[in-house]
C-alpha cells in the first residue's frame, strides 16, 4: 500500500472516507484532515477529485 497524500490514517465507512492524523503531544488527539466520498475508483473531497 502506498502512502496517502491527504493524511497518514484513513477510516472507511461505506462510501465515506475520513482522513486523519493522530497527535501525541501532551494528550492524544485526532485531527481530521478531510472527509470525502468514494465513487468507483475516485475519491471526491470538497467537490474535487483527489488522486490517491
Amino acid at each position: 500500500m502506498r502512502p496517502n497524500p491527504v493524511a497518514p490514517w484513513e477510516l472507511r465507512i461505506g462510501d465515506l472516507r475520513a482522513y486523519y492524523d493522530i497527535l501525541e503531544e501532551l494528550e492524544k488527539r485526532v485531527l481530521v484532515r478531510a472527509v470525502g466520498i468514494k465513487i468507483r475508483s475516485s475519491v471526491w473531497i470538497g467537490g474535487e477529485e483527489v488522486q490517491l
